[in-house]
């Protein structure tokens, strides 16, 4: 875990960005050779649920639609997924696992995209100072500083299968290492950052050390 997490912190520290977002075709075509069945977007799916219905890894369906890293996804948009017919009869908490806004606000900088010269690896929410930050997930916290670099006072939580988030640009952290927290639980509050004096909260989705688009994960 320890390593793990020292690996985390190392990917985290090499950059923190944004690309105009562009969207995909409404009917993607079928890879040459890859079987597989189209799905119809509906109101509150995200990619990562879509994943889970059918049991498909996000990044091939991700890949396959050549869904750019900054991209959504819309209502009745038509994604290709792989390797199926229809959707998997297998156990899906209705709802009970998905991520939910760590906050609500206006997202200041997408994923991938160019923010105070630096490339966004999440997005930045803004948010009046003090306002509540929310466990986006439930999860175990693995990490908390009161100064890590450009990110100010963070927060890492664990979520179990692969996945972490990060919320960083904190004036208060309320959680502390080895503590379990469930989805929706108040973690922090919201800060004002030196650098630009906006206030915002950073907020990350890893898989891994990799970082993912946030947009891909809440509704």
């Amino acid at each position: 875990m320890k390593k793990s997490i020292f690996i985390l912190i190392v990917f985290i520290l090499t950059g923190c960005a944004v690309v105009p977002t562009r969207t995909v075709p409404a009917l993607p075509p079928l890879a040459q050779g890859v079987p597989g069945v189209y799905h119809r977007v509906e109101a509150g799916q995200t990619l990562w649920r879509i994943s889970r219905l059918y049991d498909v890894d996000i990044d091939d369906i991700i890949r396959l639609n050549h869904i750019s890293e900054g991209a959504t996804i819309e209502i009745g948009q038509v994604i290709l997924i792989p390797h199926r017919v229809s959707m998997q009869n297998i156990p899906v908490k209705s709802r009970g696992d998905d991520f939910v806004w760590p906050l609500r606000g206006r997202v200041l900088a997408g994923f991938g995209t160019v923010y105070r010269n630096l490339i966004n690896r999440g997005i930045n929410i803004q948010a009046a100072p003090g306002s509540n930050i929310l466990a986006t997930r439930s999860g175990r916290v693995v990490f908390c500083a009161n100064s890590f670099g450009n990110y100010g006072k963070t927060i890492i939580i664990d979520h179990g299968d692969g996945l972490r988030s990060i919320y960083a640009r904190a004036s208060e952290i309320l959680v502390q290492p080895g503590e379990d927290v469930q989805r929706g639980a108040l973690i922090g509050r919201v800060g004002i950052s030196v650098r630009d004096k906006a206030s915002y909260l950073h907020f990350e989705i890893r898989k891994g050390v990799l970082p993912q688009n946030p947009l891909f994960y809440l509704s």
